[in-house]
């Protein structure tokens, strides 16, 4: 929710900070930018320190944050100030990002059995995506002038206090008293660096690592510019922000429903590869729709297949990448995903608006003063997200490492108690 404030008032933000848009896109920027140094950090106090410990840390930081950015428009002397203020608090959220973002994988692999893992996985990879459900609605019904941006960050400061109460005395343990699984009794046994050097002779977790880092970039350059790619063709901010909880709404959908798939089939591959493949068609036909003015039905129901698509790819990769990486800490396998991700994000970011030209006038914009096209950057981008696709469709291939081990754990408990052996077969 912090990091997406702006995004869905770009126009409102701009005009109430008097800045440009390219400044305010510096709000969303900034949990990209901040994060790519702290991940390293945050995925070392997690296999180091525990989730408890990582949690409740990245709860205060993100309060603060929240705290600075609504106290910034009250305390500010004069606009600069005011600006420099609450983009410090959006900084100090940001550095609690890593620290939060990475604990699914890691909570899977400790608390839960083999066969509930994806599903405890996706579970917790959903909070994410319900913050920004409810960003897409909250900050366009409350922010319909420039003077209601101070009252906007006081509603997302609140929360934000509640959670950190709740994180603080509710969690009492990183780890259950009894291991759920064979892999949990040994979770994060590599050390750090020498798990980092283990990934990066990794061919299959190199090829992950780029393609779903193109992934998640492809998903962050969506919400970062989604107002302003619709209001040119005279969408209004409340449409784009419905357009946003669709595209949430049936990616929670599609990650439910893969989830119990993988948990019974274990078919990670076939899954992100399919998977893969309609997100890539998805933003093909986003990037075309997008630039069609008065096709709502037809640009919502693209909006709700994108989502359904590539989010639904997000919790079954990072299984994925602990699969492939094992006996490498899971908060450093999906660690570095998501350092891959923000890395590319920044990239695409810079790429998109690099290819943004302004207009000087059309009939139908919502956008204000500031009016861009974002035809060449709509097809750049399904181009870039149809290279990298096609990349991991062709050369990525795995064994299940993780559960190869969890197998072979069982059937040697089976042997020493006179227990029939059942072999694991190749996957």
């Amino acid at each position: 929710m912090i990091w997406l404030t702006f995004a869905l008032v770009p126009n409102q933000s701009a005009q109430y900070f008097m800045v440009s848009l390219d400044q305010i896109n510096l709000f969303s920027l900034v949990y990209i930018v901040v994060s790519i140094p702290l991940s390293f950090l945050a995925t070392w106090m997690m296999d180091t320190h525990g989730l408890r410990f990582t949690l409740i840390l990245g709860s205060w930081l993100n309060m603060l944050g929240a705290l600075l950015r609504f106290l910034g428009t009250r305390m500010g002397n004069g606009v600069k100030d005011l600006f420099a203020v609450v983009v410090f608090g959006q900084v100090l959220g940001a550095t609690a990002q890593p620290l939060i973002i990475f604990t699914p994988t890691k909570l899977a692999a400790l608390w839960f059995p083999e066969h509930q893992r994806a599903t405890a996985n996706m579970i917790t990879s959903m909070s994410n995506p319900l913050g920004i459900v409810l960003t897409n609605i909250i900050s366009p019904l409350l922010t319909q002038t420039p003077q209601q941006i101070p009252n906007l960050l006081l509603v997302y400061a609140l929360p934000a206090c509640i959670i950190c109460c709740l994180t603080t005395v509710g969690i009492r343990s990183s780890v259950p008293p009894t291991p759920p699984s064979a892999s949990a009794e040994s979770s994060g046994s590599e050390p750090f660096f020498q798990g980092i050097k283990l990934l990066l002779r990794n061919k299959a977790y190199l090829v992950l690592l780029l393609c779903f880092g193109s992934g998640v970039a492809v998903f962050t350059c969506f919400f970062m510019f989604l107002v302003q790619i619709l209001c040119v063709q005279g969408y209004s901010n409340d449409f784009a922000g419905l357009c946003g909880v669709l595209f949430i709404v049936f990616g929670v959908v599609g990650a439910g429903a893969l989830g119990l798939y993988v948990d019974k089939t274990k078919k990670f591959i076939e899954v992100t590869k399919v998977n893969m493949s309609f997100t890539a068609l998805a933003s093909i036909a986003f990037s075309v729709v997008s630039l069609m003015p008065q096709q709502k039905a037809a640009v919502a129901t693209i909006c709700s297949l994108f989502g359904f698509f590539v989010f639904s790819i997000y919790p079954v990769a990072m299984e994925l990448s602990v699969e492939c990486s094992y006996p490498v800490g899971e908060a450093t396998s999906a660690g570095l995903l998501f350092i891959s991700g923000q890395l590319l994000s920044v990239l695409y970011v810079f790429i998109l608006q690099a290819f943004t030209v302004r207009l000087a006038d059309s009939p139908l914009s919502t956008c204000g003063a500031e009016i861009l096209s974002w035809k060449v950057p709509m097809l750049v981008l399904a181009g870039l997200c149809t290279l990298f696709t096609c990349f991991f469709v062709l050369f990525f291939n795995t064994r299940y490492r993780r559960l190869e081990a969890e197998e072979q754990a069982t059937c040697g408990s089976s042997a020493t108690s006179g227990q029939p052996k059942n072999l694991l077969t190749d996957s």
